[in-house]
Parts: C-alpha cells; structure tokens; sequence
C-alpha cells in the first residue's frame, strides 16, 4: 500500500492523535497559566503596597500641613486652652484623625492641651504617633495620632478586604493593622510586601523612645491555590475514553461518506456535463434576486465567470446602465412572480460592452421538499435574429424610399415640364409689352426697367427649372466656370425682402478674390436659397435679435461657405440624420431640401457638413473643389 493509499484510509485516527496533543497543551497551558497568575497576583500585590504607602504618606503630609497652618494662625497668641480649643483647625483635626494637640514652651513644658485629659483618655489606645509644627516666638505643638485609626481611613476599603494592611517596625512588631487580632504565624504562608515608611513616623518631643524604621506590610487574604487543579485531570481522564469511541465511530462513518461522495460525485459530473453542454443559458434566483447558480452558457453570454456572478444582488452587471430603472422595476414584477409564462425579450450587455437582445423564460425554482425557493430562468440569445429582421426592415424602408424618390422625381420632372409653358409666356408678354411701349414712344424709365426685371426673373425661373429637371433625371450638372460670391449674392438677393419680412438680418462676410470653380451657377444657388431659408425657418421660434451670416473663405484647395444662424441649434442631431430622406424637422417639411442639397454638392464633388455654432446656434457649410489651374495658383 502506496502512502497515498493509506492517508485517507488512516485519516480516522487524526481526531485520537490531535486530542493527545490537545490535552497535553491543556496541562502544559495550565501549568503555565498558574505561573503567570501567581506572577501577575505578586506585581498586583507590589503595586498595591507602594499605592498603599503612598497614600499613607501623603495622608500623613496633609495633616502635617493642617498642624502647620494651626501654627502660624496661633503665632503671636497668649497660649491658653481656650485659644487652643477655639481654634476650627482644632476641631476639625480632631474629627478626622487627631487624638489630642497640645502646646508646649521651648523646654517641653505643657501650655494648653486639648483635650484637657487627653492622656487619660487616650492612655489605652495603644500605640500613637505624633506630628510637630513649631510656634512663634518659642513654642511647639505636638499632635498625636492613632495609626490604627490612620489605616482604618487612610487604606481604601477594596483594599482592606483584599489584604491585611499592617504598620511594623525595625523589630518586625506590629504598630496598627486594619485586623483586630493579626495572626502573623500565618503570614508565612500567604503572599505578602512590605514597603518601608520613612520619614513621616515621628516620635514625640515626650516620648523617649521614637520609631527609627517603620514598614507597611501587605499580606494576601486569599491566595491562589498553587498545583495543577483537580479538575482539570478529571476532565482529561473522562475525556481521553470518549475520544477513543469518538474516533471509532468516526472510522465508521467515514466509509459511508467515501461511498456516498462516490456516487454524488458521479451524479453531480453527469448533471454538470449536461447543464454545461446545453445551448440554453440557465441561471437559478432566490426570492431576493440573488444568483444561486448559472452555467456555462450564461456565462459566455454575459462574458463573466460564474465566481463573479454567484452571490450577487440585483442591479447585476449586464443589465444596460442606460435602462437600469426599467429593467429593476421589470426584475421586481418577475421575482413577485408576474413574469409572463411565455417568455419576455430583453436586453443585456456584454462584458465587453457589447449590447444582445435575450429571450427570458421563467420558471419556480422547486427543492428536494417541494417548497418553492426562487426562479430559474432559461435564456437563449437572439441578437442574431434581431440583427437579420432588423436589416429585412431596413430593406422594406429603403426600398419604400427608393419607390417615394422615384415618384418625387416624376412629379418633379413633370413640374419643370408644365412650369416652362407659362413661364414662356411671362417672358414672351414681358417683351411684347416692352416692345409696344417703345412703339409708342413711352420712355417711362421705372416701367420699362420692372418689365427687364421680370423678364429676367422669368428668364432665371426657367434655368433653375431646366436644370431641376435635368437633375432630377440623372444628367450631369453644368460644370462651367462661375464667382462663387457672385451666385452667393444673387442668392441673397432673392431671399433679403422675405428675411426683412421676417425680421432676421443678413449679414454678407464675403472673401476677396475668391478663384472661380467649376461648377453649375443655378445649382450652388438653390443649395445657398435652401440652406438660408432653412435657418431663417428655425430663427422663427426665437426671440429677441435674429441672424444669418453667409461667407466664403479659401481652405486648402476648396472654398467653403458657411451658413450660420443664432437659433436653437441642432439638438444633438448630426448632419447624417438631417440629410436623410424624408427626415424633417417642420411640421409641413417634406424632408427633402437637405437631401437634395447633399446630392447636389456631392456631384460637384464637395462636402456638406452641419455642426453647433460656437456662439450658438446650427452651422452648415459646404466645400466646393477648386480647379486645377486654381489649385495650383493657391
């Protein structure tokens, strides 16, 4: 047997092993925990005994400076009992710790003491300490003290229940301690510090023996127990058997759970086989939107891994930003269990940022119980479908254009047709009345230059006519030399009276010695007439000042004429969807100006273009080629 074959058969005595390792580390853990408790009880108690010695000290520097400040208050006084006993220092020394004050001379001789009888009364109080403050000229006073007493108010409570708080001396005799009958063949055996307090214990001028080293002794009431607990060897003898048994029933079981990971691993790889090979995407939804499961075919779809996708909320990632509202208010009528039975289209994005049109079935999502505990959703892709009705529509429309521009161009053809007969005429009657004046002899010089305007006019109606027409049945344009600003000026010179009607200015920014181009003249006219009386149009929903502004420039080897009005603009809409046919932007527009404006410069091999004035407004412009010689000459 391979050791690759025997670790996973073996696997069962790992819970034996680690629990042996797991009671050692218990006992060698509580060993140590002893240690650092005993350790961490003596800092405890040595931080306790210099707090506690501290604040004996300090209560010790307050009194003396109260018996100071009762001296310099009695310097200068006869001293008397009175005086003494009248004194508020006095009495609050003897509320708080004093026993007596008493004043004596410079040979220790008593003046006044208060109490009267205090050695008397305080003869069996054991012990007592004194403080000493001199008084000018020549006197002392001496307070006595009960350290007993000074433990008892000086030591917090908390710590004299924790410990036994003890004053001793050099001699290891007890001064006071906050225990009536001290026991110290016990101490022994408790934990204890001592700190020494020197300085503040003084003996009194009466006295003949004084204190030379005094201690504060702190002894643990409490301590712990040292030795490992029985406890704990309790719990690991019953709990050593019990990880035996544990571990057989383990082996046991592990065998039954070899044998059904055996047979769900062969089912599990035979549904993910299938899930995977499926062309229909699938996803799985618990009730609050969340993914529970998606397989390969979502995937591609969405181009995202499914360890993205598992566990995540709603809004998901290929939903399209610019419809998110619409599909989260969608995504909640479907998870309420209103998603229509025979499937919805909707539309996602790629990771890519690639846009797909998806078909969506819906269907609960049912557990091993029976209980209903999301949806699953089956989603195919149908982009490519919706791109081949698309362009079939596409197709239909155009050809329903080509059909519409096919008719316009007949109707047209037959307009210039029926035009030129009356406009014939016009021109015919014009010149028989010119004719007749003359033979009458009628020189009236404002008639006779109407009737040369109108027979002009009519001449120049039916040039455009026949060259619409000529246009429109697909024959070259006149390519002839002709001053673009000349055909310019012209132009505006037919529109100026209707501008003024309207009230919108014409301004004329013309170039100087622009070359000529080869061009049809009556053509470049309608397309400057179209292109004016297209802005003049949208300068009508305008208030305030209305402008035009026609010029020409050389750019390169082309001349370029701008038309630029401070009207509305175009409205986020290029000169593509201007130019379309059919596309108007009137109420009454047929939709063909600009088309027919396009296909005219585009014959002349030029440009058209539309853009957003800088100052506001729509520019339009086209380029027109110079000639050869031109081009060369620039």
């Amino acid at each position: 047997m391979t050791l690759r074959e025997f670790l996973p058969r073996s696997l069962w005595l790992a819970p034996l092993g680690l629990s042996l390792v797991f009671v050692l580390g218990v006992l060698a853990w509580v060993r140590a925990n002893e240690a650092e408790e005993q350790d961490q009880q003596r800092q405890t108690l040595i931080s306790d005994a210099l707090s506690t010695e501290a604040q004996l000290r300090d209560r010790i520097d307050e009194e003396q400076a109260h018996l100071r400040q009762l001296a310099d208050g009695l310097a200068g006084q006869a001293p008397s009992t009175a005086t003494l006993a009248a004194h508020p220092e006095v009495n609050a020394g003897l509320r708080r710790l004093w026993q007596s004050v008493t004043w004596l001379d410079a040979r220790n001789r008593v003046l006044a003491e208060v109490p009267e009888d205090a050695e008397s009364a305080h003869s069996d109080d054991g012990l007592s300490l004194h403080l000493t403050a001199r008084v000018a000229p020549d006197g002392v006073l001496v307070v006595r003290y009960a350290p007993a007493l000074m433990l008892k108010r000086g030591v917090p409570w908390w710590l004299a229940r924790k410990y036994d708080v003890q004053l001793v001396d050099s001699a290891d005799q007890v001064i006071a301690s906050t225990t009536e009958s001290p026991l110290r063949a016990a101490q022994g055996l408790r934990p204890s510090y001592r700190v020494s307090l020197t300085g503040p214990l003084r003996a009194s001028p009466l006295a003949q023996a004084a204190l030379t080293d005094a201690a504060v002794e702190l002894t643990l009431r409490d301590p712990a127990t040292n030795g490992t607990r029985p406890l704990t060897w309790v719990l690991v003898a019953g709990f050593l058997p019990l990880i035996a048994v544990a571990s057989w029933l383990i082996r046991r079981q592990m065998r039954q759970v070899q044998r059904a990971e055996v047979a769900g691993r062969t089912e599990a790889a035979w549904r993910r086989a299938m899930e995977d090979s499926a062309l229909v995407a699938l996803r799985a939804r618990d009730f609050d939107g969340r993914l529970l499961y998606v397989n390969r075919t979502f995937c591609d779809m969405v181009g995202l891994p499914a360890e993205q996708l598992v566990g995540l909320l709603p809004p998901m990632p290929y939903w399209p930003p610019d419809a998110l509202a619409e599909v989260a208010e969608r995504n909640r009528r479907n998870l309420a269990g209103q998603a229509p039975r025979e499937g919805y289209e909707a539309r996602w994005r790629h990771s890519s940022g690639r846009m797909l049109d998806v078909m969506v079935f819906e269907s609960p999502l049912v557990d091993a119980g029976g209980r209903q505990i999301g949806w699953m959703g089956s989603i195919i892709d149908i982009t490519e479908r919706r791109r081949l009705e698309e362009r079939e529509r596409r197709q239909v429309e155009t050809l329903a254009h080509n059909a519409r521009l096919t008719m316009l161009g007949e109707v047209a053809s037959t307009l210039a047709h029926e035009l030129n007969q009356p406009l014939t005429a016009i021109a015919s009657y014009g010149a028989g009345i010119t004719n007749s004046l003359a033979k009458l002899g009628v020189r009236d010089e404002l008639v006779c230059g109407a009737l040369q305007r109108l027979g002009q006019q009519a001449a120049h109606a039916g040039r455009i006519v026949a060259r619409i027409r000529e246009f429109l049945t697909r024959r070259e344009p006149r390519h002839e030399p002709c001053d673009l600003n000349e055909v310019i000026s012209a132009a505006l010179d037919l529109l100026r009276r209707d501008c003024q009607r309207r009230g919108v200015a014409l301004e004329l920014s013309l170039a100087a010695g622009v070359p000529s181009v080869l061009a049809d003249a009556v053509l470049i006219e309608q397309v400057v007439i179209n292109l004016v009386r297209n802005a003049a149009d949208a300068l009508q929903a305008r208030d305030g000042r209305r402008r035009i502004a026609v010029s020409s420039r050389v750019v390169g080897e082309f001349v370029r004429i701008d038309v630029q009005d401070n009207g509305p603009g175009l409205g986020g809409r290029r000169v593509e969807q201007l130019c379309a046919p059919f596309y108007s932007t009137k109420a009454d527009g047929m939709g063909m100006g600009l088309a027919i404006c396009r296909s005219i410069v585009e014959a002349h091999q030029g440009v058209l273009d539309a853009s957003e004035a800088p100052g506001g407004g729509a520019l339009f412009s086209f380029s027109l080629p110079l000639s050869r010689e031109e081009a060369t000459h620039a």
